[in-house]
């Protein structure tokens, strides 16, 4: 299985993606990844300080991205914060469905990461901000169902096109949010 050119970090990062999304984070090998691209493992690792750090590179724009609708959204309240975090994560979950149906299942465990776990500040800040920042329990539920459900969502039908799927998810967050459009 030797290579006469070695491996690219992109093709390292593809290699990642593709088995992610088929045996999962947990699932998947440093030693997979250099059998699904033909190098050893020390040729990731030549890459990659560890699987994380591949994670993290991989996941790099989107969080990027999670933390520019989190700046936008501090800066609003009520219905408006509610709107801006609605447009913001749905332009993100759409934007990177692959990289998100990649984490389906492993989210909570990859929190746990110390390389993610200011992902879970944010995360819990957007259900603030969906919720209108309200205290209303019902307003809570609600910003919750709905962010994890456009995550969710996006992952499951990459199917549908960008332009489709946008308009739709914003149409039901504010349905399930109660904010007039």
């Amino acid at each position: 299985m030797a290579r006469s050119t070695p491996a690219t970090h992109g093709e390292l990062l593809t290699a990642a993606a593709r088995r992610f999304a088929v045996t999962g984070y947990k699932g998947t090998s440093l030693q997979d990844i250099a059998n699904e691209v033909g190098c050893s493992k020390a040729t990731v690792l030549y890459h990659f300080a560890s699987k994380v750090a591949l994670l993290r590179e991989l996941m790099a724009p989107a969080i990027a991205m999670l933390e520019e609708v989190d700046a936008r959204t501090a800066a609003h309240t009520g219905a408006e914060a509610q709107r801006v975090a609605a447009e913001g994560f749905v332009d993100l979950a759409v934007r990177f469905r692959r990289e998100i149906a990649l984490l389906r299942g492993e989210f909570g465990d990859l929190l746990q990461e110390p390389a993610f776990a200011h992902i879970q500040q944010i995360s819990e800040r957007l259900v603030a901000a969906f919720a209108g920042f309200s205290d209303r329990p019902a307003a809570r539920v609600a910003a919750l169902v709905v962010l994890a459900g456009i995550a969710e969502t996006c992952g499951e039908f990459l199917d549908i096109r960008d332009d489709e799927l946008r308009p739709a998810l914003l149409a039901v967050a504010y349905r399930a949010l109660d904010v007039t459009i």
